[in-house]
């Protein structure tokens, strides 16, 4: 049976761009990356508009591929008719990549060229096509791989969601395993970032989902930092700590520091305990109340 264990989400404009067209969506057991395109705001609006939908949707009893597939149909249908009825975003859209962990595996949606991973046994395996017109060339034979990396139209995509009445929509199933890791990207990452030093990186931070997406974040800037960035992380497994720990925990913010110059953008609050910290101080501040206790009675009593 699939659970979600640990998950993280890092967003950040890039060094090139002005504003941040990409969306995400941290809502466990729903997780989706959207990025925007269109004129002026529009490739934003087109990304919220789509993250919403997903949020605030009830698919009714669908489950599984229908019911992903759903999703982003309802998502598609607000940002044409949003775009069909405001001039400002004509022509908007935006690519979604959406996975939702049911009990039998995690169902993964998509259109575009933002990309779902799953990370597996130190491996890395790229479970979306993309939707692109490089990647049609790749196809058909017209561009070698070495060519697709630094083709000048690698960002043109053949499919998005809002441009049309209707769209496409790749779903389907992965099976999972304990530890499975599944990462989903705007291209603004995988552009800079091979995958290759995606994997070295899950390795390197993955028992920390808040510093794996930050990391990803930071070597993306640092390769250049063409486009937005962002970066959602779950794990499959049993639940981290402070997922168990509900209600008797307190609640704190968590904001790691940046590497490098980019957005810092908080992560969702979690439960922690009393640091050892703490409780050593608490500990020693017992003792010296006791001894002082003692010495008191013993004045007393001599």
């Amino acid at each position: 049976m699939s659970s979600v264990g640990a998950y993280a989400a890092k967003t950040d404009t890039g060094r090139r761009r002005r504003r941040n067209e990409d969306a995400f969506v941290l809502a466990p057991p729903l997780f989706a990356v959207a990025d925007g395109m269109g004129g002026a705001q529009a490739g934003e609006i087109a990304s919220k508009l789509a993250a919403a939908a997903l949020e605030d949707t009830d698919p009714g009893r669908l489950t599984g591929p229908e019911k992903v597939a759903s999703l982003i149909q309802e998502a598609n249908r607000r940002v044409h008719e949003r775009s069909s009825v405001d001039p400002a975003t004509s022509g908007m859209g935006t690519t979604m990549t959406v996975a939702l962990v049911e009990s039998d595996g995690v169902v993964i949606g998509h259109v575009g060229d933002s990309r779902a991973y799953l990370v597996r046994n130190h491996e890395i395996q790229q479970l979306t096509e993309d939707h692109s017109l490089v990647n049609e060339l790749l196809k058909s034979g017209k561009l070698s791989p070495e060519e697709a990396e630094t083709h000048p139209q690698r960002s043109v995509i053949t499919r998005a969601v809002g441009t049309d009445p209707d769209v496409d929509v790749d779903s389907f199933v992965v099976d999972t395993q304990d530890g499975d890791l599944f990462l989903i990207c705007s291209d603004g990452l995988t552009d800079m970032v091979d995958d290759r030093h995606i994997l070295e990186t899950v390795d390197k931070y993955g028992e920390n989902l808040e510093r794996l997406t930050k990391q990803l974040v930071t070597a993306a800037n640092r390769s250049g930092g063409e486009d937005n960035i962002t970066v959602v992380a779950f794990s499959i497994g049993r639940a981290t700590q402070h997922e168990e720990l509900g209600d008797t925990a307190t609640m704190e913010a968590v904001s790691l520091p940046l590497d490098d110059t980019t957005e810092n953008v908080p992560v969702r609050a979690v439960p922690v305990g009393p640091s050892p910290g703490r409780v050593r101080v608490v500990f020693a501040g017992l003792i010296v109340m006791a001894l002082a206790v003692s010495l008191l009675l013993w004045g007393l009593l001599h």
